[in-house]
């Protein structure tokens, strides 16, 4: 896991990036994590560095998951936005988690809190069982950390990153 320096983090921050970084190691099948804020934003990834992988991918027009951090955020927030339309217009309540099936792979989003979501690309081979209670484990570790001032934080430090993996 590449995962951006932690140096200069508040200790909740430094917490969440241990959080994740757990997860993905310990988690077999788990290939890409992003949580993202209720306004579509990445705050944290378990690949930051694969970014520029990802667009080399798309210029070269290789087929399959580009597995980049930007990618996976921006599908756990629409299908974020879209599940909690669906569940005002069933009015069921609020959306706790959900899981898409494919035939090379899964995707997990689940609410952490104030909108905020986990989402993670799984492996076609992996537990889909086992990630999703690893999953649970870490919202409910990180649920009531992630407030507004550490999203900030969060998004300022991942801002820093990309800048300076672009430079």
């Amino acid at each position: 896991m590449t995962a951006p320096s932690t140096f200069g983090l508040s200790s909740e921050a430094r917490n969440l990036h241990w959080l994740l970084s757990n997860l993905v190691e310990e988690v077999p099948g788990i290939q890409s994590v992003a949580v993202v804020s209720s306004d579509g934003l990445l705050l944290l990834s378990s690949d930051p560095g694969r970014n520029a992988e990802a667009k080399e991918a798309l210029e070269t027009k290789r087929s399959g998951p580009r597995g980049s951090a930007a990618d996976l955020a921006t599908i756990v927030s629409g299908i974020g936005s879209l599940t909690i339309g669906a569940a005002k217009l069933m009015d069921s309540g609020p959306v706790k988690h959900t899981m898409v099936a494919m035939e090379e792979g899964s995707l997990f989003v689940m609410s952490i809190s104030d909108g905020s979501l986990l989402g993670v690309h799984g492996a076609a081979d992996c537990d889909m069982s086992v990630v999703s209670y690893h999953m649970a484990l870490f919202v409910g570790r990180a649920g009531h950390v992630l407030t507004p001032e550490l999203r900030s934080e969060l998004r300022k430090s991942f801002e820093d990153a990309t800048a300076g993996s672009a430079r």
